[in-house]
């Protein structure tokens, strides 16, 4: 490891990391993520980083992580801009708040354009997001939020809503009616109950209940004046006991139901389903990834 020749980018973020640690605050890899977000301080950071440009510094930041950042407590995108002298350093809702004008490919890739005088560049002539107050402002993350939330998120449960928000919205575009228990959770800036096309879970005549209605994603079918399920999903992203399988369990009744763990972990899903060997087929896999190109491409859930 020591002999690896580091990239342009790996060095300015080793650099950006380093600097960081000068102000005598905490720097951690939020290891649950895929990104290159740090806990920093009082802040979350997503951290990118482009090599020395002529007249601008180009970046590229997926849907798939905006979700996941902007859902996370006091987020901001840190810009290196070809040296750790010039960093651009934003709250990521501001950032978000002008999506709608930064041009994106087809896999839902964002082109962020950062100019010479260190401004963002969006759609128009001469329309930029002035950065001034954001440039090499390094007190911004050692702050605490101007904008206090009333209960403070771990990333972990941060995710865990992202991840549901997607189930759900996956669910309605397919026709499903859909089910969460964790109502004032947030994704995209909406709570969960106004993703969910239903406010209480369907009882069902072969269910225990109270297991029912705690399972984090539940779909259904309209069949007549019924509700039949059609799938279960339980979000797992601790390293310890995974309960959500045993929830899910009180569904083996209703044969047709497919029952998903969306994780990360394949090894511990493995080790969890093989203490149900009499159903363990019947739980079926999915990578925290996979969800966000179930949305944007509108595909069948993998088996």
């Amino acid at each position: 490891m020591a002999n690896k020749q580091l990239s342009n980018t790996d060095k300015l973020l080793q650099s950006f990391l380093e600097k960081a640690t000068e102000f005598q605050t905490s720097v951690e890899l939020i290891k649950v993520l895929k990104s290159r977000t740090y806990h920093i301080g009082e802040a979350n950071v997503l951290v990118r980083a482009s090599s020395e440009g002529n007249r601008r510094y180009f970046f590229g930041i997926n849907y798939i992580t905006v979700e996941e950042i902007a859902n996370l407590d006091n987020p901001f995108v840190a810009f290196i801009c070809g040296s750790i002298d010039k960093v651009v350093i934003i709250p990521a809702k501001i950032l978000f708040k002008h999506l709608s004008q930064i041009s994106h490919d087809r896999n839902g890739e964002y082109k962020i354009n950062i100019d010479k005088d260190l401004n963002i560049v969006l759609a128009g002539r001469n329309n930029r997001i002035d950065c001034s107050g954001f440039t090499n402002n390094w007190t911004l993350l050692l702050s605490p939020p101007l904008i206090k939330e009333e209960v403070r998120n771990t990333v972990e449960e941060s995710l865990h809503s992202v991840l549901q928000g997607r189930l759900l919205e996956i669910g309605n575009v397919r026709g499903f009616e859909t089910y969460c228990p964790n109502k004032s959770k947030k994704f995209n800036d909406k709570n969960l109950e106004e993703i969910s096309t239903l406010q209480d879970c369907p009882k069902l005549q072969f269910s225990d209940y109270s297991l029912l209605r705690q399972i984090d994603v539940l779909w259904f079918k309209n069949r007549g004046s019924n509700l039949i399920p059609e799938y279960a999903f339980e979000v797992e992203l601790s390293t310890g006991v995974w309960s959500g399988v045993g929830r899910m369990g009180t569904l083996l009744d209703y044969n047709n139901v497919g029952l998903y763990i969306i994780s990360n972990d394949k090894k511990k899903f493995k080790q969890v389903v093989n203490s149900f060997s009499e159903h363990k087929e019947r739980y079926r896999f999915v990578e925290n990834e996979s969800l966000g190109n179930c949305i944007r491409q509108r595909l069948t859930l993998e088996n």
